[in-house]
């Protein structure tokens, strides 16, 4: 189809030249991405420009229209560096713009080498082993996944539902892709492939993907979207236990003011919640104790703590103080390393302790 990298180069040519004409200095450099980069195109395709601009002046040079002859439409978009450093981050698996353009003009060789920077600390980051980082990216991505399932499980229209799922199955490709360490180079049309070829994810994906499009009814679209989502909590679940953690030994410097903190934030507030028959309260000091406690042991190889092993709806006296025996347990930690919990008289002796350490900065 000789005559459509004809089309594209004029496209090409009348971007340079309007940039030439009205802001020479903004246009760095231009890349062709997607299908004629991959090959995967088509009569239809339409040019997939990466127009990486270097000031605000460049966004002229971005338009959308409609080719009626092909009948085929357009985006001329236009990208800044500030995009292109975003991508380089690796928070998120669409990033062939970034990483698979083929460069077809430059307007000096530094963009070049700027750009090329750039795909260094990705292929970097992509090469490096799987870390906890990585893992964090990817659930941040499946986050989102769950926020949208949960829309589609309380919303009742048929449309609506389908659009919180479309939503779901995005986040889900995307946290899988990030749990792989992978970036998609295909697009859409060719995700089944990508996704098929990665190895941390959910048997039968992506036929438990195109369940959820083929159900007919809400009903059946909440069902199929449940079953896939739990696959991919548990695909999660997995790749977690596989990740190597170089945790801190307890020690001083590791945990210090951890139990001071947890005495302050919640212990007194577990009997206020007693006295006051406050479920709430309590419930919620204690799902941040266990996120307190959660923190501390990714971090440093602390013993296991049961936060909710103790809860009783009914009998929120017993559950105060169930709590506080799991703080006081909490206590051999700061054993192990030797430590001892800051404790004060009064607010005089606190004071005076506290005035006695500034000092020693002073003679530094």
């Amino acid at each position: 189809m000789k005559y459509l990298d004809v089309r594209n180069q004029k496209i090409i040519d009348a971007v340079i030249e309007k940039a030439n004409r009205v802001c020479p200095e903004s246009l760095a450099l231009i890349g062709i991405y997607g299908s004629f980069a991959t090959g995967d195109f088509y009569e239809k395709s339409d040019l997939d420009l990466l127009v990486l601009i270097n000031d605000d002046k460049g966004w002229q040079l971005g338009c959308a229209f409609i080719q009626d002859d092909l009948e085929v439409g357009h985006d001329i978009y236009c990208t800044t560096w500030e995009k292109l450093q975003m991508d380089s981050l690796y928070n998120d698996p669409n990033i062939s713009k970034l990483m698979d353009s083929k460069i077809v003009y430059c307007k000096d060789e530094k963009y070049l080498e700027k750009l090329e920077s750039l795909r260094k600390k990705v292929n970097d980051d992509l090469l490096a082993p799987f870390s906890r980082k990585d893992y964090r990216k990817a659930e941040n991505m499946m986050k989102e996944a769950e926020h949208r399932y949960l829309l589609t499980m309380i919303t009742e229209d048929l449309a609506d539902i389908r659009v919180q799922a479309g939503y779901a199955i995005y986040y889900i490709e995307n946290a899988i892709a990030m749990l792989n360490k992978k970036y998609f180079r295909h697009g859409m049309k060719r995700i089944y492939e990508e996704l098929e070829l990665m190895d941390r994810k959910p048997q039968k994906l992506c036929e438990m993907i195109e369940s959820v499009l083929s159900a007919n009814s809400a009903e059946q679209v909440k069902k199929h979207l449940t079953v896939l989502i739990q696959e991919t909590l548990r695909a999660f679940k997995k790749a977690e236990a596989e990740i190597l953690v170089q945790k801190k030994p307890v020690m001083a410097d590791s945990i210090s003011g951890t139990y001071e903190e947890m005495f302050s934030n919640w212990r007194n507030k577990m009997y206020v919640a007693a006295d006051q028959d406050n479920r709430h309260l309590a419930f919620m000091s204690m799902i941040s104790l266990n996120a307190m406690i959660s923190d501390v042991g990714d971090e440093v190889e602390i013993a296991s703590y049961d936060v909710f092993g103790g809860y009783d709806p009914q009998n929120l006296e017993k559950t105060a103080q169930a709590c506080d025996d799991l703080l006081k347990g909490y206590l051999k930690e700061y054993k192990k390393a030797n430590l001892q919990v800051k404790r004060y008289s009064d607010i005089d002796a606190f004071i005076r302790q506290y005035l006695k350490e500034l000092s020693k900065y002073e003679e530094y």
